[in-house]
């Protein structure tokens, strides 16, 4: 039995058309596609999971347990029972067991949320305690800039990390692994951060948005998702950056179809998915061929793949089977993270992670933490400015070219940087 004992009720009420107005501007907690998600209204919590490194099991199992105890406690009053509605936590994991990160779930007091047309608003609190006043939306603060450079890993460190890679590679090591750079730098201790989950929404609407415990960013793939005992995950692993008109759109996107080193790289993701997912499974199908994802700044090759739940599996649970996979760790999955932690100069933390929600009855939506930034906490003391480091990766298999992998990770990091300029 769970100690926390939370209630939660939910009601609907008039159409909300800016969520983010009303999260925090230093701390968002947000969840946002196409126009829709849920937000946390204010700097309330109601309840916070927060597992530190150390721990003797899977953090994502932990995690799951003291859910499912939370969840099997509380007192839910939903009428509405639309996904996002009722008692949900965001969460974000960290990528490696052995990252000093936290991984986080939290569970705010007031959540507001919108999905097909309908908006609502869920009140949570302890039971034996009231619910604290609302928050008020507040106007967005001025605009600001964040600058961010070369971080531990420099572009020709970056490079010469290939290089190790594809000798490891060729040894038969390993048949892939994803090495991620990082940049570094300062926002003002006061930037309404809100105005950079904006931007990233509004300009890669097809993404999941998020900011959980301040890692902001824009995913354009789907770890799982779980609802009424349907799962689904989409596999992205292979990418092009996109032309500068339609000619050389249609140039990359048939280069990158036609690319047998992507091709291979892809299929090596979308096996490890469903190795992780058929335990849990029946008619577990993909959408066949990859396709190719359009994003505004790339291209991906996608596969969409879909399956009844069998089990009393949660999508907490369904997080850890599944991460991490090949397509932001690598082939074999154990030696490719052994060798991520050994190559790469930093602590990824959370940056490759899940991160999404989860709610009552094990149902949520999880992304792989893409595209993304870690804020620090508060300001630095002497500088007054928060720090930021900003993550991207490419995956490297036998006939990698580093400068080629070098150009992907700044492809990739062109919609935080063009953000937080």
């Amino acid at each position: 039995m769970s100690s926390i004992r939370l209630v939660a009720q939910t009601r609907e009420i008039p159409p909300v058309d800016d969520l983010l107005a009303h999260t925090s501007a230093t701390r968002p907690l947000a969840w946002l596609r196409r126009g829709e998600g849920i937000v946390a209204a204010g700097d309330g919590i109601a309840a916070s999971i927060r597992i530190p490194a150390g721990q003797q099991r899977l953090r994502s199992d932990i995690i799951a347990d003291a859910w499912r105890a939370i969840a099997a406690d509380a007192e839910i009053d939903d009428p509405l029972a639309l996904p996002g509605t009722g008692l949900v936590g965001f969460g974000v994991l960290v990528f490696d067991e052995g990252s000093r990160a936290d991984s986080v779930l939290v569970v705010p007091q007031t959540v507001i949320g919108r999905r097909d047309g309908r908006s609502w608003i869920t009140r949570i609190h302890p039971v034996d305690a009231e619910a604290e006043p609302l928050a008020v939306p507040t106007a967005y603060g001025p605009h600001w800039a964040g600058r961010v450079g070369p971080g531990a890993q420099t572009p020709q460190g970056y490079q010469d990390a290939v290089r190790l890679a594809l000798d490891e590679i060729a040894d038969g090591e390993y048949s892939k692994v994803v090495l991620a750079r990082d940049l570094t730098g300062t926002v003002p201790g006061d930037a309404d951060l809100r105005r950079l989950v904006r931007a990233l929404a509004t300009g890669y609407p097809d993404t999941w948005t998020f900011a959980v415990d301040g890692l902001i960013g824009a995913s354009p793939e789907t770890l799982v998702t779980a609802h009424e005992r349907i799962v689904t995950a989409r596999v992205l692993a292979g990418t092009a950056a996109r032309g500068a008109d339609p000619e050389e759109d249609a140039t990359a996107s048939a280069a990158l179809a036609a690319s047998a080193k992507d091709v291979a790289e892809h299929d090596f993701a979308v096996q490890s998915v469903l190795t992780s997912l058929r335990p849990h499974t029946r008619a577990l199908e993909t959408s066949g061929d990859p396709f190719i994802l359009e994003l505004p700044n790339l291209f991906h090759l996608a596969t969409d793949v879909e399956g009844d739940l069998t089990d009393g599996a949660s999508s907490l649970d369904l997080v850890g089977a599944l991460h991490p996979t090949a397509a932001v760790a690598g082939t074999p999955t154990d030696v490719a993270v052994a060798a991520i932690a050994r190559i790469e100069p930093f602590d990824r933390g959370r940056y490759a992670g899940p991160v999404g929600w989860i709610d009552a009855s094990g149902d949520g939506e999880w992304a792989i933490a893409l595209r993304c930034a870690q804020f620090s906490d508060a300001p630095d003391e002497a500088s007054g400015a928060r720090r930021v480091t900003a993550y991207a990766g490419a995956g490297i298999v036998a006939g990698s070219d580093p400068e080629s992998e070098l150009l992907e990770t700044r492809v990739k990091f062109r919609p935080l940087v063009d953000a937080l300029a």
